[in-house]
């Protein structure tokens, strides 16, 4: 079960104390990463083969893959219980309106063909981060200024990628990079043989079929114990995993978990992808939905710790009918959502005038029916299989109180071309969280139909301070617009599996559940029978 509970009052005091807190953090990370090596010690031709979601470019250049962080390294990362610790960053700290922050770089780490990691790389990457033909970044979002080859600063005019409380932007060598077109980026040989300066080194790439890294002899924090990694490219199956192809794939279909219940060869962890929110968002230009009392009664009518059960989330995964920030969400601070209360949305939608006044089982009011169509959106993701279940159990559940639901199912670009011009009734929505697309999605009545100037409002300063203690505190006055108007009915918060076999040690829920993202941490055992 996940522990989804980071303390972002420890992160910040962390970020103000760095230049104290962090190499007493990285002596201890020494000293453990010895005890480590001491306990188990590196085994000669230990290999893990991952089934993995990934092309010939998989170690790079597209964010938000993990299986880059087998050779790059970020400024930060997790620890099993959830704190940021320094990886190329070994100390840090910002000014006090959070724009200003200085860097201090360890002075051990080389890229892999011994080139000291300084802070002139740091500025190339992020540069070229916000170059026009890259776009990772706006332009005007930040300067990065060297003070010295360990030391840099990053000033930002708005939020964006990297301070030490990103853990998710790698940086790149700007001696092997700097004469490249960044027209080409996405295309530059360099991704399909990186040089980078992580645990492991790039061996060899067999195009369409595997990525081969080997442990790197000269990582700072000592050689990981599995010598070797392929990334076998495909996408999630119980098949190469049962027939013993591979140790662990990522991402799996949670229908597919099912199969594996009771299965001792194998262990599960979960973790959250960023912040992804699914949601039923009631559009209200639909005449029944203009009306708070009936969302509130759809809401109470659905018993979503059920459909977790249904759809194979863990228990203790939270519901929501609030938006939130991803700190608030890691610390479970998310406010309970509505319980289920049949009985209660059933007078709800008495009081609101829909009455079932022929007894065919089907609410009315004024002649009409209380009938509308879902509409959700088909992917190649395994996502989008929850959606659909999700979809067809909201059906039931609102049967039983005399609401008849149909479902439009649709391929992901038809499907949004709908939901963008709001030519939907009701929709299964998966999105990202976050200001920028909170703001899209509450600011305009486009979409829902809503029209909370409050919401937008709060939202719109919370996208220009950089201070996430005073995000944290406009997201909690939108939950007061959210609780009493409902616009949303929200259904779980996405959380991606990872299954192993058990010979895998090291992982654990959520913070340390993707063994691509931290094989330097794992280490082959083969369990006793």
């Amino acid at each position: 079960t996940p522990r989804l509970a980071l303390s972002l009052r420890q992160v910040l005091a962390r970020a103000v104390r760095g230049s104290l807190l962090a190499p007493l953090c990285l002596l201890a990370a020494m000293v453990l990463g010895c005890a480590r090596g001491a306990d188990r010690g590196p085994t000669e031709g230990s290999t893990i083969t991952m089934l993995y979601p990934i092309d010939e470019r998989g170690l790079g250049p597209v964010p938000g893959e993990t299986s880059q962080f087998l050779v790059f390294m970020p400024l930060v990362a997790f620890t099993a219980d959830g704190e940021l610790e320094g990886r190329l960053a070994r100390s840090w700290e910002h000014s006090p309106d959070f724009r200003t922050w200085t860097i201090h770089l360890r002075t051990d780490v080389r890229w892999q063909d011994g080139v000291p990691v300084t802070a002139h790389d740091m500025k190339f990457t992020l540069d070229l981060y916000r170059h026009p033909d890259v776009g990772w970044a706006p332009q005007d979002a930040y300067a990065v200024t060297v003070l010295d080859d360990s030391t840099y600063t990053i000033q930002y005019n708005r939020r964006s990628i990297g301070s030490p409380l990103d853990y998710w932007t790698i940086y790149l060598p700007k001696h092997l990079l700097e004469g490249l077109d960044p027209k080409d980026f996405a295309d530059w040989e360099f991704w399909k043989r990186p040089i980078g300066n992580g645990p492991y080194r790039h061996v060899r790439t067999v195009p369409k079929t595997m990525i081969e890294v080997e442990a790197s002899p000269d990582y700072y924090r000592g050689e990981p114990t599995i010598k070797r990694v392929v990334l076998k490219f495909g996408v999630a199956s119980l098949t190469e995993l049962v027939s013993g192809n591979v140790e662990a794939i990522i991402n799996i279909n949670r229908t597919d978990l099912l199969k594996l219940e009771g299965d001792p060869r194998f262990q599960v962890h979960h973790y959250a992808f960023w912040v992804q929110e699914t949601a039923v968002y009631w559009n209200q230009r639909f005449l029944p939905f203009e009306d708070p009392k009936v969302r509130r009664a759809l809401s109470l009518a659905i018993n979503r710790p059920e459909l977790h059960k249904l759809i194979n989330l863990p228990e203790g995964t939270p519901a929501f009918d609030v938006i939130f920030t991803e700190q608030q969400y890691r610390r479970g601070e998310i406010p309970e959502p509505l319980p289920h209360d049949r009985e209660g949305a059933k007078r709800l939608l008495d009081e609101a005038r829909w009455r079932d006044a022929d007894g065919d089982g089907i609410r009315e009011r004024d002649g009409a029916p209380f009938s509308f169509t879902m509409l959700i959106m088909k992917a190649a993701w395994t996502g989008a299989t929850s959606r659909e279940q999700a979809a067809v159990y909201i059906q039931d559940q609102l049967a039983e109180i005399g609401i008849e639901m149909n479902i439009l199912s649709l391929d992901l670009m038809a499907g949004r071309e709908r939901w963008r011009a709001g030519e939907f009734e009701a929709a299964i929505v998966t999105s990202m969280g976050g200001e920028p697309g909170h703001l899209a999605r509450f600011s305009t009545d486009r979409a829902t139909g809503h029209r909370y100037g409050t919401v937008a409002s709060l939202l719109g300063q919370a996208a220009t301070t950089l201070n996430p203690l005073e995000v944290d505190s406009l997201y909690r006055e939108t939950w007061k617009v959210f609780q009493a108007e409902l616009p949303i009915t929200g259904l779980y918060p996405t959380l991606w599996t990872s299954v192993t076999h058990r010979r895998v040690r090291g992982l654990s829920s959520p913070y340390r559940a993707d063994p691509a993202w931290y094989m330097d941490e794992l280490w082959l055992e083969e369990p006793s029978e």
